[in-house]
Protein backbone atom coordinates (compact mmCIF):
# COMPACT_ATOMS: atom_id res chain seq x y z
CA UNK A 1 0.00 0.00 0.00
CA UNK A 2 1.48 3.35 -1.03
CA UNK A 3 1.19 6.34 1.22
CA UNK A 4 0.21 9.65 -0.27
CA UNK A 5 1.04 13.06 1.09
CA UNK A 6 -1.78 14.81 2.91
CA UNK A 7 -3.68 17.42 0.93
CA UNK A 8 -2.32 20.95 1.50
CA UNK A 9 -5.54 21.95 3.28
CA UNK A 10 -4.99 19.13 5.82
CA UNK A 11 -1.46 20.23 6.74
CA UNK A 12 -0.59 23.27 8.84
CA UNK A 13 2.11 25.45 7.31
CA UNK A 14 4.86 25.96 9.87
CA UNK A 15 7.81 27.86 8.44
CA UNK A 16 10.35 26.16 10.71
CA UNK A 17 9.32 22.78 9.28
CA UNK A 18 9.72 23.73 5.61
CA UNK A 19 12.63 22.20 3.74
CA UNK A 20 13.50 25.40 1.88
CA UNK A 21 13.71 27.36 5.10
CA UNK A 22 15.84 24.69 6.78
CA UNK A 23 18.15 24.44 3.76
CA UNK A 24 18.59 28.22 3.77
CA UNK A 25 19.49 28.22 7.48
CA UNK A 26 21.97 25.38 6.96
CA UNK A 27 23.41 27.17 3.93
CA UNK A 28 23.83 30.40 5.91
CA UNK A 29 25.61 28.53 8.70
CA UNK A 30 27.88 26.80 6.20
CA UNK A 31 28.61 30.12 4.43
CA UNK A 32 29.68 31.71 7.73
CA UNK A 33 31.97 28.76 8.46
CA UNK A 34 33.38 28.91 4.92
CA UNK A 35 34.09 32.64 5.25
CA UNK A 36 35.87 32.11 8.58
CA UNK A 37 38.30 29.69 6.91
CA UNK A 38 38.44 31.26 3.43
CA UNK A 39 41.84 30.99 1.76
CA UNK A 40 42.90 34.24 0.09
CA UNK A 41 39.35 35.59 0.46
CA UNK A 42 38.07 33.13 -2.15
CA UNK A 43 34.32 32.82 -2.51
CA UNK A 44 32.67 29.38 -2.58
CA UNK A 45 32.25 29.64 -6.37
CA UNK A 46 35.92 30.56 -6.83
CA UNK A 47 36.92 27.69 -4.54
CA UNK A 48 34.83 25.23 -6.58
CA UNK A 49 36.16 26.56 -9.87
CA UNK A 50 39.79 26.20 -8.84
CA UNK A 51 39.24 22.65 -7.63
CA UNK A 52 37.37 21.66 -10.80
CA UNK A 53 40.22 22.94 -12.99
CA UNK A 54 42.73 21.12 -10.78
CA UNK A 55 40.73 17.89 -11.25
CA UNK A 56 40.19 18.31 -15.00
CA UNK A 57 43.32 20.05 -16.21
CA UNK A 58 42.86 22.38 -19.17
CA UNK A 59 39.14 22.80 -19.77
CA UNK A 60 36.91 25.00 -21.90
CA UNK A 61 35.15 27.75 -20.01
CA UNK A 62 31.72 26.40 -21.02
CA UNK A 63 32.54 22.89 -19.84
CA UNK A 64 34.00 24.30 -16.63
CA UNK A 65 30.72 26.10 -15.99
CA UNK A 66 28.83 22.82 -16.31
CA UNK A 67 31.31 21.01 -14.05
CA UNK A 68 31.02 23.73 -11.41
CA UNK A 69 27.20 24.02 -11.74
CA UNK A 70 27.31 27.64 -12.93
CA UNK A 71 25.69 29.35 -15.88
CA UNK A 72 27.74 30.95 -18.66
CA UNK A 73 27.63 34.49 -17.23
CA UNK A 74 28.52 33.37 -13.71
CA UNK A 75 31.48 31.20 -14.70
CA UNK A 76 32.85 33.99 -16.89
CA UNK A 77 32.81 36.40 -13.94
CA UNK A 78 34.36 33.84 -11.61
CA UNK A 79 37.13 33.03 -14.10
CA UNK A 80 37.78 36.75 -14.70
CA UNK A 81 38.18 37.35 -10.95
CA UNK A 82 40.47 34.32 -10.56
CA UNK A 83 42.57 35.55 -13.51
CA UNK A 84 42.80 38.97 -11.81
CA UNK A 85 44.11 37.23 -8.67
CA UNK A 86 46.73 35.45 -10.78
CA UNK A 87 45.30 31.99 -10.05
CA UNK A 88 43.98 31.13 -13.53
CA UNK A 89 44.82 31.85 -17.11
CA UNK A 90 43.00 31.43 -20.39
CA UNK A 91 43.98 31.02 -24.01
CA UNK A 92 42.04 30.56 -27.23
CA UNK A 93 41.24 26.97 -28.17
CA UNK A 94 43.50 25.90 -31.06
CA UNK A 95 40.60 24.15 -32.81
CA UNK A 96 37.78 26.63 -32.11
CA UNK A 97 39.03 30.19 -31.57
CA UNK A 98 35.64 31.18 -30.10
CA UNK A 99 36.29 28.98 -27.07
CA UNK A 100 38.58 29.80 -24.18
CA UNK A 101 40.67 27.12 -22.53
CA UNK A 102 41.12 27.67 -18.81
CA UNK A 103 44.05 26.41 -16.75
CA UNK A 104 45.66 27.08 -13.41
CA UNK A 105 48.68 29.31 -13.12
CA UNK A 106 51.60 28.08 -11.02
CA UNK A 107 50.27 30.25 -8.20
CA UNK A 108 46.83 28.64 -8.55
CA UNK A 109 48.27 25.12 -8.66
CA UNK A 110 50.32 25.83 -5.52
CA UNK A 111 47.09 26.69 -3.69
CA UNK A 112 45.18 23.46 -4.41
CA UNK A 113 46.41 21.30 -1.53
CA UNK A 114 45.70 24.13 0.92
CA UNK A 115 42.19 24.46 -0.53
CA UNK A 116 41.55 20.74 -0.13
CA UNK A 117 42.75 20.73 3.48
CA UNK A 118 40.70 23.83 4.26
CA UNK A 119 37.68 22.25 2.57
CA UNK A 120 37.95 19.27 4.89
CA UNK A 121 38.03 21.60 7.92
CA UNK A 122 35.01 23.54 6.63
CA UNK A 123 33.07 20.31 6.11
CA UNK A 124 34.04 19.04 9.57
CA UNK A 125 32.93 22.30 11.22
CA UNK A 126 29.68 22.35 9.25
CA UNK A 127 28.81 18.76 10.15
CA UNK A 128 30.10 18.92 13.75
CA UNK A 129 26.63 18.58 15.34
CA UNK A 130 25.99 15.29 13.49
CA UNK A 131 27.04 11.73 14.19
CA UNK A 132 28.99 9.80 11.55
CA UNK A 133 25.81 7.98 10.48
CA UNK A 134 23.83 11.24 10.31
CA UNK A 135 26.58 12.75 8.14
CA UNK A 136 26.37 9.85 5.67
CA UNK A 137 22.57 10.02 5.66
CA UNK A 138 22.56 13.79 5.09
CA UNK A 139 25.05 13.52 2.21
CA UNK A 140 23.02 10.72 0.60
CA UNK A 141 19.75 12.63 0.96
CA UNK A 142 21.24 15.82 -0.44
CA UNK A 143 22.63 13.90 -3.42
CA UNK A 144 19.19 12.40 -3.96
CA UNK A 145 17.45 15.78 -4.15
CA UNK A 146 20.23 17.56 -6.07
Amino acid sequence: MTQTAPAPSETAYILEDQVGYLLRLASQRHAAIFQKHAVQNLTPTQFTTLLRVAEQGDVSQNHLGRLAAMDVATIKGVVDRLKAKGLMQSRPDQVDKRRSIISLTDKGADLIEDLKQTGLIITEDTLAPLTAQERRTLANLLRKIS
